[in-house]
Formats: C-alpha cells, structure tokens, sequence
C-alpha cells in the first residue's frame, strides 16, 4: 500500500528515485541516472520507507536487493512511472528517435554459435544489439545495475531482483580426434574410463578443469586429478586444438555438431546419462520492457527450445 502525503499526494521525486534504485541495483549507480547526490538519493529512500511504514532495501556490501515490499511497488510503480517520464522528457519531434539498443550478455561461445544468427534477421526489423561475453556471475551484477536488458546465464540467478526463464539444454560430450579414438578404442564407462584415458593430454577452458572435472564426477564417478596440457579461455580455441589432433576435452555439444556430423571429431563415450547443464534468459523484476527487447527475449526463448 502507498501513502500519501498530509496533502494527499503522492511524492513522485520520492517514488522516481525508488524506481531508479530498483532497477540500478545501487544507490550511486541511482544517483547518477536522476541526477542527485547519493546523500539525497539516501534520505529520499528513508523518507519514503518512513511513509510506507516498511524497509524496501537490504544494504549489502555491494549494492541493494529490493525487499517483497520493493518488488510490488516496483510492478505496480514501473508502467506509469516510465509514461509519465515519456511526457515529462518529450517535446516536438520531426523524426522518432531511433530505439534504444538491446544491451545482451552471455557466454561468448553461445552467442556466437546460437543466440547471434538466430537474432541476425531483426536487424533488417531495426533492432539494434549491442553484445558483451563474459561469466554468469559478472554478467547477472551487470544486469542487476542496469548494463544489461538481457542475459544468458549458466547458472540459475538467485535473488528476488531477477526473473530467468529456462533457454536450453546443453549436453557435455567426450571428444578427440579420430587418431585419438583409434589409439584408445571404446571407452568404457565405468572405473576403467579413467585410467584408459589417463596418458591422453587434455584440453580445458580454465586450469582447474571446470567442465572436464564435472563430466569424470558425473559419468566415471571419479575424482578427476590432472594437468591440462592446453589451457585457452575460449571453448571454440579449445575445440579447434582438439580437432587438430591435441588431445581429448569435454564441450557443449551444439559447440562441436558439425565436427561430430563431419568425422573431424569423434564422440570417446557415449553414456546413457550425459552431464547436462540448463542455460537460463534472465531479465531485471520490475524493469521496462522496450518492445525491441521483447522480441529479442522471444526470438531466443522460441529458438532455444530447438537447441
């Protein structure tokens, strides 16, 4: 419920600098976009808690996360509220101003694989993207401020300040080139596939061996004790020394299909139950929707099922 003033009004200066705190993640990032002193943007905030009669922010070492009381008022808050400033901030026209770009994060190999040429098209439909890799963790923080209007996660975003819907499924495979599989033959899925694969080099995105790691717990049930021999940050590098004979490694299977389908790759195992990771699409609670941002949201939620 919101009061009202003595005068029965509302505090719109108040109510706009909640929105921005909101959305922003964080008072300074806040302060920046209406244009106020932090200390403002702090005393808005508890005034406006004073009339609600109800914290709306925890305060964190880094940044806010809104309260069930924050995330209400931000629904019921952020269509008006974006209206009113349309009509506030608007004036006489020639020509609309060209949309805002949809801000899209993600793993690198993924949005250049999947996500890009099933967005390709809306560009010829006026959408413009503008695209940042990197890792779940930094890019659901960059969400959370406000750099982003999209992003694919790895991992499932915790928090009430972010809403993920399931994008796809991706299946972990074992993989080598052909002279490798013809050195090993048929790896066995039990006890036996570690210690058959224990002289073949092995290719990771990371030195600890995140995925590699995973899959020997996942299939083997086996600690995986190793040092890669090549380590890249980019799975598409790792993928490429794999087909040129390195060694063997573990990748998302969308990654490497058109090697499998070609023979440049072979599959080592073939587990009835193979590692599976679910990619999510989150957005920020309470956020405006641009209509452009919409539709690069469906078109991967609709292109995802089919990954």
């Amino acid at each position: 419920m919101i009061d009202r003033n003595t005068n029965g009004s509302l505090d719109l200066a108040q109510l706009r600098t909640f929105l921005s705190v909101y959305r922003a993640g964080s008072l300074t990032a806040a302060a920046r976009l209406v244009g106020l002193s932090q200390p403002t943007v702090t005393t808005q905030l508890k005034a406006l808690e004073k009339s609600l009669g109800r914290p709306l922010f925890e305060r964190l070492p880094r940044g806010v996360a809104p309260t069930a009381a924050a995330d209400e008022l931000a629904a019921r808050l952020a269509g008006p509220m974006d209206a009113l400033e349309a009509i506030a901030g608007g004036g006489t026209r020639e020509e609309p101003a060209p949309a805002p770009p949809v801000l899209l994060g993600g793993p690198a190999e993924m949005l250049a694989v999947l996500a890009l040429p099933a967005l390709a098209p809306l560009a010829g439909r006026g959408v413009r993207l503008r695209v940042t890799s990197g890792l779940a963790d930094g890019l659901l923080d960059g969400l959370r401020s406000g750099r982003f209007d999209l992003v694919v996660s790895a991992v499932r975003p915790r928090g009430r300040s972010l809403l993920a819907e399931p994008l796809m499924d991706e299946e972990f495979v074992l993989v080598a080139a052909p002279s490798w599989a013809d050195r090993l033959g048929q790896v066995p899925p039990d006890g036996g596939g570690p210690a058959l694969l224990a002289g073949v080099p092995l290719l990771s995105y990371a030195e600890d061996l995140p995925i590699l790691r995973r899959y020997w717990r996942h299939v083997f049930g086996a600690r995986l004790a190793a040092d890669p021999a090549i380590v890249v940050p980019d799975l598409r590098a790792v993928l490429s020394a794999a087909v040129a004979g390195a060694g063997a490694t573990v990748l998302p299977h969308y990654l490497c299909a058109a090697e499998l389908d070609a023979g440049t790759l072979v599959r080592l195992l073939d587990p009835d139950d193979p590692p599976i990771n679910t990619a999510y699409l989150a957005q920020r609670v309470g956020a405006q929707i641009h209509p452009h941002v919409r539709l690069v949201r469906d078109v991967l939620l609709a292109r995802g099922s089919t990954w």
